[in-house]
């Protein structure tokens, strides 16, 4: 067998294979013998067909077997021959099997690039740090109470913390928006949900009373064509509602699964304490693969970015349904080729760290990991962790994430690393 490699644009390889002409017409033979035996032709006895009539009838077919049969015999030893390991299956893309001496056919395919990392000491990278306060555990404490409080209807003026229901209708020069127009509209004075100036104009009002307020939309508006934009808010006012008084006692704790305050209250900061470790882990991780995968340069397989794209869009629709919304009319798979690609460049780099610095995980690394996020299940952090334990090969995503955490440990260690203090509020709103 003889190899013959062209490098093609990027990442892709011509492989041309070249075997003596004996070994095709030998396989297309033998295969036509085959046939033989089991062609009904009319005039013939079953399995006395002349081979000179089967390859008349078949020999396109026989021919076309004799290829996949020998590509599917040689290529693996040819691949090996000049080191190269495809990505994906190759795609055969010239055969000749009429030579005299030889037969020869040619795949194409990508491969996988050749990586050097870049020394992590030139890396500057920013990590964020948290510390929960009193006033954090207040606030979540009274998004709890928020949780349960009812509301009576008063007919005395509004006052902050009361709920008002409205109908309102939001204009720009005159004519209504998308979006600016509700009916029985519930919002509770003071929480900040409408723009600057909406609620304040609410305060001092009773209800079956109409309240016109000039506003301006905020120059950074998540909608881009009402940013800075003047708006007349015409509101009239269904009904003001008063808090009713709530004890934080007992009962108030049963509400939420515990036997009393002392127990709800260090619950509650368990909770807060793994959902601002998990976000600043995330927000951290993000940020050193960043400037890992800025810093690294090489081209990644067209193959895999496709893939990785179309399970992106794939997450995307079944996301879509899970909510209810319609899948009709989403944006093509193309458009998560970007994420796709920085994905799939990561993963090559944590693989090759991992290589060249010979780390694995152990199984007690996997499992402590598999019990640090089943933390995040709540009351079913035991049936996550079961489910995991059920089938071994399920591990494998968790492996993949203790791994990625020491590639993590590693850069940080030789990077040039400075933490920024973040407050709670803004990790988790």
């Amino acid at each position: 067998m003889k190899t013959s490699l062209e490098t093609l644009k990027g990442l892709f390889r011509s492989l041309t294979i070249d075997l003596p002409i004996d070994i095709f017409n030998q396989k297309m033979d033998k295969i036509l013998q085959k046939m033989a035996l089991r062609v009904n032709i009319d005039g013939f006895r079953k399995g006395k067909v002349p081979i000179s009539i089967v390859r008349k009838r078949f020999g396109n077919n026989a021919n076309s077997d004799a290829i996949n049969e020998i590509v599917n015999e040689t290529l693996t030893d040819a691949l090996a021959q000049v080191k190269l390991t495809p990505v994906a299956q190759p795609v055969i893309t010239k055969v000749d099997s009429k030579g005299n001496k030889n037969f020869s056919y040619t795949v194409e395919f990508e491969v996988f690039p050749k990586i050097k990392v870049a020394n992590f000491s030139n890396l500057l990278i920013e990590q964020t740090k948290v510390n929960i306060t009193k006033a954090d555990e207040q606030k979540t404490l009274d998004g709890l109470k928020d949780r349960l409080t009812e509301y009576e209807a008063v007919k005395c003026k509004s006052k902050i913390g009361d709920r008002l229901s409205i109908d309102f209708k939001g204009l720009i020069n005159g004519e209504t928006f998308d979006g600016g127009e509700a009916k029985d509209f519930k919002i509770v004075l003071g929480k900040g949900s409408m723009i600057k100036g909406f609620e304040d104009g609410l305060i001092d009002v009773t209800y079956s009373s109409r309240v016109v307020l000039d506003l301006t939309f905020p120059k950074e508006y998540y909608m881009d064509k009402l940013a800075s934009k003047n708006v007349t808010f015409e509101i009239n006012i269904n009904e003001v509602a008063s808090p009713k008084e709530l004890k934080l006692d007992e009962t108030f704790a049963k509400k939420f699964g515990e036997k009393n305050m002392n127990t709800l209250l260090i619950s509650m900061k368990e909770q807060m304490r793994v959902e601002i470790d998990v976000r600043i882990d995330h927000l951290n991780k993000n940020a050193i693969f960043d400037k890992l995968t800025t810093a690294n340069t090489f081209d990644v397989p067209q193959h895999s970015i496709d893939n990785e794209a179309q399970n992106l869009f794939k997450a995307m629709q079944d996301r879509m349904q899970h909510q209810g919304l319609p899948t009709q009319g989403e944006m093509p798979v193309t458009a998560f080729n970007d994420e796709a690609q920085r994905r799939v460049k990561l993963g090559l780099l944590v693989n090759q760290i991992s290589r060249d610095y010979k780390l694995s995980a152990s199984m007690k690394q996997i499992d402590e990991k598999l019990k640090e996020i089943s933390q995040t299940y709540g009351e079913n952090a035991q049936q996550m962790i079961d489910f995991y334990n059920q089938d071994p090969t399920r591990k494998s995503s968790i492996e993949l994430l203790v791994v990625e955490k020491m590639v993590q440990n590693l850069i940080l260690d030789k990077a040039q690393v400075t933490f920024k203090q973040k407050k709670f509020q803004e990790i988790t709103q």
